[in-house]
Formats: C-alpha cells, sequence, structure tokens
C-alpha cells in the first residue's frame, strides 16, 4: 500500500497542465501579473445527487429491486493576499441503499469533513501554515446485514485535527503541507461504544462477573507527524479530478504504523447538470479494529485496509 501511495504522490507532482491560446507578449505579461496579485475571497459550491434503480418482474435470471441514493455538496471559500493565504471547506456527504421490496434503507456514505488552512508568506511559493481538520458522521451506523448493533453515530467517532508547519502551494491545482508538530483527538461520544474501546479510545474494565468496574474513556489524545498533499485539475475535456491524501505519524505508539485516509474524486461532465462521478476512499487506521475475513474465509478482528467505491449518474451543479 506505501508503494501505491509514493506512486500516486510522484505522479501528482509531476503533473502539467498546459493551456494554449493566441495572446500577444503583453497579454502574457499583463496575465501574469493579475493572477500574482489578486486578492480577496474566492467563494463557491457543488452539490451533486446521483440516483440508481432496478426493477425486476419474473425475471428468470433471478435478482432483487433496489434502489440507491448518494448526494454530496462541497463548499468552499478561500481568501488570499499578497503575503496571506486562508483556506476553508467544507464536505457533506449521504447515501442510501434499499435491496428488496420490502428490506429497510440501509447508509453507505456518511461524512462531515471540515478544514481550515491559515499561511503566511515564508519565501516563493511556501507558507508558514497552521490547519484545524474535524470530522464526524450525522447518522448510526450498523454492520449490515446485523441492524440491531450500533457500531458508530454521531460525534461517535469525531476526529479533531490541529497542526503547525510548512505549505507548499505553487498553484490552485496542488498543495503539500507538512506538520512535524501535530495534535490529534479522537472523540467517541456513546459510552456503550466506548465501553467496547471503538475507534482506539481505552475500553472499560471488567470484573469477573462481567460489571464494568471503570468505564470507557470517551476521547483519545495523540501526537505526532502530518502530511496532506492534493491535487485537483481538469486532465482530460469536462474531466477533472481531485485527490488529497492525509497521512498522520504517532510519534508516542508505534510511528511506523501511519494512518492513510486517501480520497479521490473523478467527475465527467456531460452537460451543465449531468455528470457522471467515481469516488474512492482508502483508510487504514492502526488503532481500528474491525471485523474481516480474509481471502481463506478465516474471520479476523484488527485493524485492516478499508476501501469504498461509489459510481453514479447524476445531477450536479456548481455555484
Amino acid at each position: 500500500m506505501k508503494s501505491k501511495i509514493l506512486t500516486l504522490i510522484v505522479a501528482l507532482t509531476c503533473s502539467i497542465h498546459f493551456s494554449f491560446s493566441q495572446v500577444t507578449e503583453g497579454e502574457k505579461k499583463l496575465r501574469t501579473h493579475e493572477a500574482d496579485t489578486i486578492v480577496g475571497w474566492k467563494k463557491g459550491a457543488v452539490v451533486t445527487i446521483t440516483f440508481s434503480q432496478t426493477s425486476l418482474k419474473n425475471w428468470a435470471a433471478g435478482g432483487e429491486n433496489s434502489i440507491s441514493i448518494n448526494s454530496l455538496m462541497s463548499l468552499f471559500a478561500n481568501y488570499k493576499n499578497k503575503n496571506t493565504s486562508w483556506d476553508n471547506s467544507l464536505d457533506v456527504g449521504y447515501g442510501l441503499l434499499r435491496q428488496g421490496k420490502d428490506a429497510d434503507f440501509m447508509k453507505t456514505d456518511d461524512k462531515i469533513d471540515f478544514l481550515s488552512k491559515f499561511g503566511k508568506t515564508a519565501f516563493k511559493n511556501f507558507y508558514w501554515a497552521a490547519l484545524l481538520n474535524f470530522k464526524t458522521q450525522m447518522t448510526d451506523g450498523f454492520n449490515y446485514p446485523n441492524d440491531s448493533v450500533r457500531i458508530s453515530g454521531l460525534f461517535a467517532p469525531a476526529y479533531l485535527l490541529g497542526a503547525v508547519g510548512m505549505d507548499y502551494k505553487p498553484s490552485e491545482k496542488f498543495t503539500a503541507f507538512l506538520a512535524p508538530v501535530t495534535a490529534k483527538m479522537t472523540f467517541v461520544n456513546d459510552q456503550t461504544l466506548a465501553d467496547a474501546g471503538a475507534f482506539g479510545v481505552e475500553a472499560a474494565v471488567f470484573d469477573d462477573l462481567g460489571n464494568i468496574t471503570t468505564k470507557g474513556k470517551t476521547s483519545r489524545a495523540e501526537f505526532g507527524g502530518y502530511l496532506r498533499i492534493m491535487f485537483k485539475s481538469e486532465i482530460f475535456k469536462n474531466v477533472s479530478l481531485q485527490s488529497k491524501i492525509d497521512l498522520f505519524s504517532n510519534y508516542l505508539n508505534n510511528p511506523q504504523n501511519v494512518d492513510v485516509n486517501w480520497e479521490t474524486l473523478i467527475a465527467l461532465k456531460v452537460n451543465k447538470l449531468i455528470t457522471a462521478t467515481i469516488t474512492t476512499n482508502l483508510l487504514y487506521d492502526d488503532d481500528v479494529d474491525i471485523q474481516w475475513t480474509d481471502k481463506d474465509g478465516i474471520e479476523h478482528f484488527g485493524p485492516t485496509t478499508q476501501f469504498k467505491e461509489v459510481l453514479g449518474v447524476g445531477i450536479s451543479y456548481k455555484f
């Protein structure tokens, strides 16, 4: 997995986007000057809703009726002047799926992700920067098809990360933020989940009869190093790519086990409203135990790579 991550980083760093236009030399200099001196706020949002449905009746090959809907709202507000850069973003996503006529809806996506990064110019394309990131979800989660035992909920978990370091920002397409000083907090705002030691918090202590003698902790603090890289560009006409990767190493406990959060979005624009999208999310957290089955059918309970992919066609509107 580490080799794949390094390969992507090199590829993103080396990607160059060319734009050709017939302008005079004086116009080129003027546009360059305007781009370098632009100040003020740049704000916007993208709202995407994708939908799919399958209906079967007397279908000899078999199958089940299904319906799914996924939504994503991405907002940003960025400020820049000669010596200051302040980037803010909020991503909210939610998705539901129902398989079978009488089945209940199951959650397929649920996230709230807020990020704020403030920088002061150090030298060309480099900023002394501070970053704040908060992530959580909105509704309860279950290990389907078992929908009787909750495994997550609102602020269970929630992650708060604060970092101070250096931000390399040669253009709006690419940014790399490296922070040797980073504090990360994990919150589990549900005592039942906290008692079970979910999401890496310290579990409850039980006596021989199974009674709790010491409640589980609802938070966990980590201190370490952090790297965030983001790349976005129109790679082909009407095809855009956005990829961001977060890497965190806890200095205080197994620093070699790096936490990974890698998100990629590819969007193909059909017209002003219709867009086809592919989103992927790869996660690895050495402190989060998950029940999983290997290729030999053997069940395990422990940390492993998590992966999610969503392909959809729907409505996308940009503000």
